[in-house]
């Protein structure tokens, strides 16, 4: 049985159709040929499963399901890479997909004369099935794998495609960050799209990424993340409601796109929505671009922190960063990394975050190490040269970036105490990230609510001389807390005893 997919391949050059013929034992035929005992092991198991269902596993990117009697052998391949391999393995390595992108997306042209990309995938001890399936046209950079079958067996792979590829061979293991260096310096698109090793491309991806820098050459640009399970490998498409940001410990998140921007687009959702901060794993920039606005901080280790840095970057020094929500790729989230980090996972994100404070955040780094205090115990070496480059592209303070970008950031903008829990702001706000302290009863216990901005039940009065905190809607004070309110501080009439005395760490803002 076989099955022919149309799939858009990306040249350096130029953009090409090609008809693809996919056999659905491709994995064992190439299988059969490899000398790694652990392929051969996957086998049996993988080919009882086939026998059972006449429909190709994945297809249309549905989740795949694994007989009960074959949960013991999953649940061990799953700790190699810390996802299904066995569901990864039954499905086909060119499976199709749902067009998930919105109606109006759909019906989109773009010009003839699109820049051409080079496409760099960085990859460690990847699995065969899940990188071959993310491949077409790329520079692939192996940071030093140990894996057999990412050795002479990709290299012969590759070798049997139709469009050009260059494997990239890092000496020793030197991360993420380090290893696109080095493969962005091999490019010779005028587009550099940075992929991870375990995605997938939908339909019309790539035209509206390259369509947007073709707009403005100074626009970095990522398509909407739509997950693909870890466990199941269903494919579920992302929303392009959510945008990203960050939380005092400088951990990216994803939140809902305001209304503001919203606004800005008046309402229409096919047009690229305006980011604080990117994900990091999936984005296309201007390789000249690229180059002027410095890379990636070179004194980063291994991951973790260089999509904020970049991202600040971008917007103090006069970018965009966008995503194309006309952009669809699936990416496998995985809950835990299977790889080591040189050191400590904490001590090599600590050092990447210190740096990107220490060069971008002005005096706003004091929430990051007042909530974060052992950041400041890291060497984090010498970023006198990050600082150069500020200075050379003229960039904005980060309090513009805060007012202009990220209004809605977690970080306030005026506030008149920092600790090392909360922040009393300008706005009367005792809030710790995105949530207040907020009270709605009487002689009753405070709770953490999400900030509303209203005053309100979250309004709080500091009084330097009594240094009391008065909960303005009740006239009541906050107490500490006792055993009997289960040590939840509360709420109880304003009496000057000890326990209703806070002494709040002046580090005032002028914004």
């Amino acid at each position: 049985m076989r099955r022919f997919v149309y799939c858009k391949v990306v040249l350096t050059t130029s953009l090409v159709w090609v008809l693809v013929d996919v056999f659905l034992l491709l994995y064992f035929s190439e299988c059969n040929k490899c000398d790694n005992k652990k392929d051969h092991s996957l086998l049996p198991a993988l080919r009882a499963v086939m026998s059972r269902t006449h429909v190709a596993p994945g297809e249309m990117g549905k989740a795949v399901v694994i007989p009960k009697d074959e949960q013991e052998k999953m649940k061990e391949l799953f700790k190699i890479n810390q996802f299904n391999l066995m569901a990864s393995d039954m499905i086909a390595l060119n499976r199709s997909l749902p067009d998930v992108r919105l109606d109006g997306c759909k019906t989109k042209t773009y010009p003839d004369d699109l820049p051409n990309t080079s496409i760099v995938i960085v990859f460690h001890n990847e699995a065969w099935s899940t990188l071959l399936r993310t491949i077409h046209s790329i520079l692939l950079v192996d940071d030093a794998s140990e894996r057999d079958f990412l050795k002479k067996k990709l290299e012969h792979h590759v070798a049997t495609l139709e469009v050009p590829m260059r494997i990239l061979r890092m000496e020793q293991r030197s991360g993420l960050i380090r290893a696109r260096l080095r493969g962005a310096a091999a490019t010779r698109g005028q587009v550099i799209t940075f992929l991870d090793a375990h995605c997938e491309c939908t339909v019309g991806w790539l035209e509206p990424l390259l369509a947007r820098i073709k707009e403005d050459r100074r626009a970095v640009v990522c398509p909407i993340i739509d997950v693909i399970s870890d466990e199941t490998f269903e494919y579920m498409a992302g929303s392009d409601m959510t945008y990203g940001g960050f939380n005092w410990k400088l951990n990216f998140r994803w939140y809902p796109v305001p209304q503001r921007e919203m606004d800005r687009r008046k309402g229409d959702r096919t047009l690229p929505v305006r980011t604080p901060t990117m994900a990091g794993g999936l984005f296309s920039i201007d390789r000249t671009y690229f180059e002027e606005i410095g890379t990636y901080d070179s004194g980063m280790d291994i991951w973790g922190g260089e999509n904020l840095e970049m991202s600040f970057r971008i917007w103090q020094c006069g970018g965009s960063l966008e995503i194309v929500t006309c952009s669809h790729v699936g990416h496998v989230f995985r809950k835990a990394t299977p790889y080591s980090f040189p050191g400590g996972t904490g001590q090599v994100i600590n050092k990447n975050n210190r740096r990107l404070a220490e060069v971008w955040m002005d005096e706003f780094k004091d929430f990051f190490y007042i909530i974060s205090p052992g950041v400041v115990r890291v060497d984090y070496g010498d970023v006198s040269s990050r600082k150069a480059l500020r200075e050379s592209l003229k960039c904005k303070p980060f309090s513009w970036y805060l007012e202009n970008i990220y209004p809605d950031s977690q970080i306030p903008r005026r506030y008149y105490s920092l600790g090392e829990v909360f922040s009393y702001t300008a706005d009367k706000e005792i809030r710790t990230d995105d949530l207040c302290l907020d009270a709605s009863r009487l002689n009753g216990p405070v709770v953490m609510l999400k900030c509303h901005h209203m005053k309100g039940n979250q309004m709080f009065e500091y009084d330097a001389e009594r240094l009391t905190l008065l909960h303005v809607n009740s006239n009541q004070c906050l107490d500490m807390p006792s055993e009997e309110d289960k040590m939840v501080p509360t709420l109880r009439d304003c009496s000057g005893r000890r326990s209703q005395q806070w002494i709040l760490r002046n580090m005032t803002l002028s914004v």
